[in-house]
This record gives C-alpha cells, sequence and structure tokens, in this order.
C-alpha cells in the first residue's frame, strides 16, 4: 500500500506542477490583455468606423441592409443601445424591400439583444409575432432565440413555479431548434451541449465541446463561449482545476474580441476571491462592472452589483492588513535607522577628512585638464597657423617661379611682336602696320595662354578643387566645362577667392570683367551653397586644407 501512494504521487505531482504553471502563464495573459485594453479596443472601433463609411457611400437598399447587419454583429456584445438601434434600423430596410426572411432575421436579432438587456416582455412580443412558418429556413435561428431567452428569464423568475416553466420552455425550444439546425453547425453544436447538461452527461459533454473548440477561429465569438460551457463541465465534474484554466481562456478570447456583456471574468473574479487572490478578483470584478456599464448590459450589471461589494469589502481589508504591515515595516525601519545614523555620525567625520583631501586631489586634476585643453587648443591653433604658413610658402614659392618665367617669356613676345611692327615700318606696310595696331588678337591671345597658365598652376596646387567645390552646390550646371577648359570664369573667380583675393576690384581687375559681373556671378554660386550662404566663401577657403 505504501508503495502504492508512493506511486501515485510520483506520477500526479508532475501533472499537478504543470497545470500550476499553464495557470500562472495563463493568467499572466490574462492580465497583459486587460492591460493592453485600449489596443483592442481601437481596433474595434477601427472596423466599426470602417463600416459606417461604407454605409455613407452605399446606394442600395439591400447593400444598406448588409450593412446594418455587419453593424448589429459588430455591436451585439459591446453596446447593447447601438445593436438595438441598428437591429431597427435593419427592420425598416428589410421592411422597405418587403422581404419577409430578412424581415424576421432582423426581428430575431432585435428579440435577441432586447433578452440581453432584460427587456423581456418586448422580446416576447415580437417573437409571438413572428410567422416561423412562412421562413423555415429560420426556425433554428427562431427556437434557439427562443430558448435562450426563456433560459434567462428562468435566472430571474420571483417565484419557483415560474422558474419551472420558464425552464420547461427553454427545454421545448432548445429540443426544437436542435432539429433544424445543421448537426455540425456552430449552434446545433452548443444547444447539443446544453443538453447534455441538462441530462448531466458531463463526459459527454466534454469531448464534444473540446473538439469543436479546436477548430473555432480566434475572431469568432462563440470561442469564449465554448471554453466557458467547458468550465462549466469541468465544474461539475469537481474538477476546479480545470474549470480555473477554462474560465481564463474564455475571459481571454471576450476582451481579445473587445466583448463587453460576458461571463467567465465574472465568474473567474469569485474563484480567485474564494482562493484569496483578493487583488487580482478586485481588478477583474472592476473591469466586468466598466465593461458592463460601457455595454449597458443592465442584467449584468445587477449582477456583479451584487457581488462588488463583498470583494470590495475583502479588498478593502487586505489593504487595512497591508497598510498595517507597513506601519510595522516603517517602524522597524525607524529604530534601524536610529542605529544606522549613530554609526554614520562615527563614519562621517572619517569620510569628511577623506572627502576633504579627494576634493583637493580632485580640484588639482581639474585644473589640470582644463591646463591639458588649453594646451591642446593652443597646439592645433598653433598646427593649423603652420599649415597656412606652409601653405602660403608653397603658393608664393609656385607663383613667383611662375611669375618669373610669364615675365621672361612676355619679354621676349613683345620683342618679338616690336620687331614684326618695325620690319613692317620699314617696308612701308602702313596699312599692315596700322590693323596689327588695332587688333586685339595679340591681347586676346595672350590672355588665353595667360588664363591657361592660371589654370594649370592651380589646380598644380588644389587638384581636387574642382570636385570639392562641386560639393558645395545644390546645382553645378554654372561650373560645368566645355571641352578643351580647365577651369570657366566662375571657377577663376572662387580660385582668386581660395587664394585669398577676395575683393571683387582686384577679382574684376585680374579677369578683366567689370564689377558688378563678378559681383553677380559671386552671388548666385552664393545663393547655390548646399551649405548656410554666409558660409559658402569660407567653406571654399577650407578646400584643399586637410591635404
Amino acid at each position: 500500500m505504501h508503495k502504492f501512494q508512493i506511486t501515485v504521487i510520483a506520477v500526479l505531482l508532475p501533472l499537478l506542477l504543470f497545470s500550476q504553471t499553464e495557470i500562472k502563464s495563463l493568467l499572466k495573459e490574462l492580465d497583459a490583455t486587460i492591460d493592453n485594453s485600449q489596443q483592442y479596443q481601437n481596433e474595434k472601433e477601427s472596423e466599426i468606423k470602417k463600416l459606417i463609411e461604407l454605409k455613407k457611400i452605399t446606394t442600395t437598399e439591400v447593400l444598406k441592409y448588409e450593412v446594418y447587419e455587419k453593424l448589429f454583429k459588430e455591436y451585439r456584445f459591446y453596446q447593447s443601445d447601438s445593436a438595438i438601434s441598428y437591429a431597427r434600423k435593419s427592420m425598416q430596410i428589410a421592411n422597405n424591400l418587403n422581404d419577409l426572411t430578412k424581415i424576421n432575421t432582423t426581428k430575431l436579432n432585435l428579440a435577441s439583444i432586447m433578452g440581453t438587456l432584460g427587456m423581456y416582455k418586448e422580446a416576447t412580443d415580437i417573437l409571438n409575432k413572428i410567422n416561423i412558418k412562412a421562413t423555415p429556413d429560420l426556425r433554428g435561428d427562431y427556437y434557439g432565440v427562443c430558448s435562450t431567452l426563456y433560459l434567462s428569464m428562468s435566472d430571474f423568475a420571483a417565484t419557483s413555479q415560474e422558474k419551472n416553466n420558464y425552464i420547461e420552455l427553454t427545454k421545448k425550444y432548445r429540443d426544437s431548434s436542435y432539429n433544424f439546425y445543421p448537426k455540425t453547425s456552430e449552434s446545433s453544436i452548443i444547444h447539443q451541449a446544453n443538453k447534455y447538461f441538462e441530462e448531466k452527461k458531463y463526459g459527454d459533454a466534454l469531448p464534444l465541446l473540446t473538439n469543436y473548440f479546436s477548430k473555432i477561429k480566434d475572431n469568432n465569438t462563440d470561442k469564449a463561449i465554448v471554453a466557458y460551457l467547458i468550465s462549466q463541465a469541468y465544474q461539475k465534474q469537481k474538477d476546479f482545476g480545470n474549470e480555473k484554466k477554462w474560465l481564463i481562456i474564455s475571459a481571454i478570447s471576450d476582451l481579445k474580441l473587445e466583448k463587453k456583456e460576458y461571463i467567465s471574468l465574472r465568474s473567474l473574479a469569485y474563484m480567485l476571491y474564494e482562493e484569496g487572490d483578493i487583488d487580482r478578483a478586485y481588478k477583474y470584478t472592476k473591469r466586468t462592472l466598466e465593461d458592463a456599464l460601457f455595454c449597458n448590459a443592465r442584467l449584468r450589471t445587477f449582477e456583479i452589483s451584487k457581488m462588488m461589494p463583498i470583494i470590495n469589502e475583502a479588498y478593502q481589508k487586505q489593504n487595512e492588513t497591508n497598510r498595517k504591515q507597513l506601519i510595522l515595516f516603517l517602524v522597524s525601519a525607524s529604530i534601524l535607522s536610529l542605529f544606522l545614523l549613530t554609526a554614520l555620525v562615527l563614519l562621517f567625520k572619517q569620510i569628511k577628512k577623506l572627502s576633504k583631501a579627494k576634493y583637493e586631489i580632485s580640484l588639482a586634476n581639474k585644473q589640470f585638464k582644463v591646463l591639458n585643453e588649453e594646451l591642446k587648443i593652443a597646439n592645433e591653433k598653433l598646427n593649423e597657423t603652420n599649415h597656412t604658413l606652409k601653405e602660403a610658402s608653397l603658393v608664393k614659392e609656385i607663383y613667383i617661379g611662375r611669375y618669373m618665367d610669364q615675365c621672361s617669356v612676355y619679354i621676349s613676345k613683345l620683342d618679338q611682336y616690336r620687331r614684326q611692327l618695325n620690319i613692317m615700318a620699314a617696308s612701308g606696310k602702313m596699312t599692315e602696320l596700322v590693323r596689327a595696331i588695332k587688333s586685339d588678337e595679340f591681347i586676346e591671345k595672350e590672355l588665353k595662354e595667360f588664363y591657361n597658365n592660371f589654370d594649370k598652376t592651380f589646380l598644380l596646387l588644389f587638384p581636387n578643387f574642382i570636385g570639392d567645390f562641386s560639393n558645395l552646390l545644390t546645382d553645378t550646371d554654372d561650373i560645368k566645362l566645355k571641352q578643351g577648359e580647365l577651369m570657366n570664369t566662375e571657377l577663376r573667380i572662387f580660385a582668386l577667392i581660395r587664394l585669398g583675393i577676395s575683393d571683387s576690384a582686384k577679382i574684376s581687375e585680374f579677369l578683366r570683367y567689370s564689377l558688378s559681373t563678378i559681383y553677380n556671378y559671386r552671388t548666385k554660386l552664393r545663393n547655390k551653397s548646399l551649405g548656410p550662404r554666409d558660409e559658402f566663401e569660407a567653406n571654399v577657403m577650407r578646400i584643399g586644407t586637410n591635404k
């Protein structure tokens, strides 16, 4: 016997631990779902908004009816007043269309939502006026709504006699609906499960429901209902662990689909209250009440209002206990703090001396860092100055060499030009002499050669100037070179600026253009600056400084 007990414990213990772990994981998921409720509400409102926008552009009565039906389904478990409104609008259009199937469908929708709101008389009046024989395809839905309505009425019957009458009517209509639903349909399976419950055949109900649950999509509102029925089957079998698990699964489905009219979370809250998990019980009950008020589900609000004071009282008692424990903890902490304070006072004197020494060292380190930074800045400035001097020296060296060479060439050319003129004069070719003196050909040729030499010399000093200059502009059309050109006028202007000649008068004299022309060229390119316009010429001066 002893070995048998050990074997049973060894087998059941891992299963129990796994079950507890699974429930903890599901509770965390449920808590996260509640915390993210705004996200699910936004998704729900987004779907409703799409349908409302679709309604505005819908022109035919048939399409309007379909949109109103979809809006009714969206509001069915979300906001009862709106659901009733769209059920009535659907009925009005169905009457306009004189379509008996649509008329009876909207009446069933209206009776169903009225039953949810506790409007039993209005719901039964509507059902009694339906000639269901005229629309045989709706008989299953008709008997299903009647069954659900009388079941709700039995829960709130004033006397046991009335309760029994309503239960008998529930059975009658449920059995009728079962005969008219397809055997594999959602409604047929749920009604069959309810029949098993009535007959206390919970072992038969569980495989039927669990098998069906695995096939239900996450966006199907029946998923939470089936999970709730599974939990109730386990409750009847006294399997409270699985009851709790399936209540959580049902509640998660309800909340993710943003259903405001439900039972699972309220039942779970009461179960957690009995287990002593007061914080969660209070949180879940509070959420249930908020949803019921939002949906205007009067019956759910009434049911929750009876349970809320009990859980709220327990919650307040727990808070009071926690408050007393907190006070005790604070008193203990205060006494301990006094001992610690005494020790700290003794240590403070020693620490103060140490802190003073550390402060003096820190101050010296800071001053040393400041001096290092100043020295670093001074070195950088000195390096920059040296670089500028080297660059200026290189420019002067190259340009002086070029200048001397150019002067020598020009003297030779002028002497040759003088001899040509002398020969013309000595030969008596006065006409040719006058023509040569008046012609600009010699000057233009020499200027062209002069600018060409300038371009070669400058690009020798700054070989990447044109590319770097282009990178400073948003538009490079003005500096595109023609075939055979080294630089054009715009580039020569900014080449001179790069060499330190920023005076427009000197530039105009060098390039033989008017002062206004030079100014216009500078302004036009400055306006195309990729960076701030005021910094454009300063950026030009930096070209080549990293080489």
